[in-house]
């Protein structure tokens, strides 16, 4: 692959988006933004399948975060047109897949534990019983969950905290309470400032104007990042706000913090002309995070599943 396949790739998922309805939806430049942010290769991490005609009609691309914690995460996305698949091209994108991610892991970090991720959304069966056949192990459910701008609840106040909206003075410190906060978090990474930047704030969608800051004698405690993404808007003809990160540092909760920042970017949201807002959760995060969503009015709308293949260390590896 290369740059200019987020073109045609986008026509893609466009197309395919008609029938797998995951609620995504991509531009060329969210594509490109997006393989930027996760340092994909595409000449080497990144394999497009052409018709007769020259028209891309299946993709696949395999990418790492330059951080880890626990497993180096080397995750694996991919799309066959609706009409051509049943014909095995799924299975021979998803082994590509496989065997690029298990090099990514040995060429950038081979004495590391590795895993291989493949993110299915429940709508897409077909693929599910690819990521089986292939041996993948469904490791973690995830939920999106959404609620409309309407009955608010009312704004929560926490003595001696200001809800303030994001400040770009304070974009580092953002991002070191996010290390903190996600620490335990499954699958999180330290996010360098760089990885910070190409992955959240500096996003073309990221909003700080209706993101939210909690500070307590200058102090950061919690924090909503929110994003609008404007393909989505054009596909459903409705704009939402999309809560990408919220956290609370570790010594900081239990005061209702969490609860008081997304009230306030519930309603900035509002007042800003969106009409619904959405999230993800890890279904067993261990902050009780669906839970809070739950009481706030968020409800699933859909679920995902991460299967994934575990990567020994070259060493370990060798030694068998």
């Amino acid at each position: 692959m290369c740059a200019d396949d987020a073109v045609p790739v986008a026509a893609l998922l466009t197309a395919a988006e008609q029938v797998d309805r995951t609620d995504e939806n991509f531009s060329p430049e969210d594509l490109t933004e997006w393989w930027d942010g996760w340092q994909a290769d595409l000449g080497r991490d990144g394999i497009a399948v052409c018709d007769a005609a020259g028209v891309v009609v299946g993709f696949a691309v395999a990418f790492a975060p330059p951080t880890f914690r626990d497993a180096y995460r080397v995750y694996l996305e991919g799309r066959v047109r609706p009409d051509l698949r049943g014909r095995g091209l799924g299975r021979i994108l998803l082994d590509w897949e496989l065997r690029r991610g298990a090099e990514i892991h040995v060429e950038r970090q081979p004495s590391a534990p590795g895993k291989l991720v493949l993110n299915v959304v429940e709508t897409m069966p077909s693929l599910e019983g690819l990521a089986r056949r292939a041996g993948l192990t469904a490791e973690r459910w995830f939920r999106d969950m959404e609620r409309w701008l309407t009955d608010l609840p009312a704004a929560r106040a926490v003595d001696g905290v200001d809800l303030v909206p994001f400040a770009w003075d304070r974009d580092d410190e953002v991002r070191r309470a996010h290390n903190v906060a996600f620490a335990e978090h499954h699958g999180s990474a330290e996010r360098d400032p760089d990885t910070w930047t190409a992955l959240y704030t500096g996003q073309r969608a990221f909003r700080p104007d209706l993101s939210v800051l909690a500070i307590e004698d200058d102090v950061l405690l919690a924090y909503v990042l929110a994003y609008v993404y404007e393909a989505d808007t054009q596909a459903t003809g409705r704009q939402q706000t999309y809560f990408g990160q919220i956290g609370v540092l570790p010594h900081a909760r239990g005061r209702g913090l969490a609860t008081a920042a997304i009230v306030e970017a519930l309603r900035v949201a509002a007042g800003a002309g969106c009409v619904g807002a959405r999230l993800g959760v890890d279904t067993e995060n261990v902050t009780g995070a669906l839970r809070l969503y739950e009481n706030l009015g968020f409800s699933t709308v859909l679920t995902q599943v991460a299967w994934s293949q575990d990567l020994a260390p070259e060493e370990a590896g060798s030694a068998q």
